[in-house]
């Protein structure tokens, strides 16, 4: 799904609005022009390097690269299924930290850790994870969830009259626009009969007794994945623990800037990619007060009956 610049503005609005067909005809394009010109791509960072080459992938042993970020690799790896019903096997080659849970997908045979050069693995046909929609010429998103399960949970928290929520106000900082600034985050935590509990990493973790919120980040994912199942609401900004959130079917809500990803309609709180999901959008650019309005009116709202949902854990 990597398109060069002329056509990104295209490719990008179609996949807003849905239109698969468009978004492919784009692609192949791209894909015709990119084969005829034998244009250099390795030299490119990973992530931008395209990888399929249109070749059919039925009755192959297809490797499939992940070489976008953690939240990509989730959401993309639902496409997994569909190519395994084609395909006679298919090998995950993974970021190490999303292995244990990428096991539980539905049409994984293998998976092997990403690592610099080559997969020690052989295969007859490979793509990157985010081209798979294209090559397998997929006509609607699926939205068949929970597809990620969690093999093993770990002791809930003490579950009282409260409704706990969980947060995470900071992106990484290749896109400081889509983070929360810490006077945002404690608006959302003044609602009485409510306990916040932290799933933020990194920096900014710390931020979490001022809020206030009960520390509960972690660094492993399968970890982070089973305190989302013990949790009645996931509140994240777009980063990998909304697209965790979405494929446990776990209910999120995404605080989205206003020039938003393009996975992101514009407007609306729907998102075709999760139905668990509801997007609070930017009014303005860098201005997160009206998001924040409507979340707080909506989270006062809340009990825990209208969200909390069963969601079954492999064991």
């Amino acid at each position: 799904m990597q398109v060069d610049q002329p056509v990104d503005s295209a490719w990008a609005a179609a996949m807003r609005r849905g239109d698969l067909e468009r978004a492919w005809q784009i692609c192949d394009a791209h894909l015709r022009r990119r084969l005829m010109q034998q244009e250099p791509w390795w030299d490119r960072p990973r992530h931008l390097q395209p990888v399929w080459n249109g070749e059919p992938l039925g009755g192959k042993r297809v490797l499939v690269r992940c070489y976008h970020g953690l939240g990509d690799t989730i959401q993309f790896i639902r496409f997994v299924r569909p190519l395994r019903r084609i395909a006679r096997s298919v090998v995950l080659w993974a970021q190490r930290a999303l292995i244990p849970i990428a096991r539980s997908v539905a049409g994984v045979d293998e998976t092997i850790p990403l690592h610099d050069g080559s997969p020690q693995t052989g295969y007859n046909a490979d793509v990157e994870i985010m081209e798979l929609p294209h090559a397998l010429r997929i006509a609607s998103i699926p939205r068949d969830v929970p597809y990620l399960f969690v093999p093993h949970q770990s002791a809930a928290p003490a579950r009282d009259r409260s409704f706990s929520v969980g947060l995470v106000w900071a992106a990484g900082d290749w896109d400081e626009g889509r983070s929360l600034r810490l006077k945002d985050v404690k608006a959302l935590a003044r609602i009485p009969g409510i306990r916040f509990f932290s799933l933020q990493r990194g920096p900014r973790a710390s931020e979490a007794p001022s809020i206030p919120a009960i520390q509960w980040g972690a660094d492993d994912v399968i970890e982070t994945a089973a305190r989302m199942l013990a949790l009645d609401l996931i509140i994240s900004v777009d980063t990998m623990a909304a697209h965790l959130a979405g494929a446990l079917a776990r209910p999120v809500w995404l605080l989205l800037q206003r020039d938003c990803d393009w996975r992101w309609p514009r407007e609306g709180a729907n998102t075709v990619w999760y139905p668990t999901m509801r997007l609070f959008h930017q009014s303005k650019p860098g201005d997160w007060t009206s998001a924040i309005e409507h979340l707080h009116t909506a989270l006062k709202h809340c009990r825990p009956p209208t969200l909390h949902q069963t969601v079954r854990a492999e064991t």
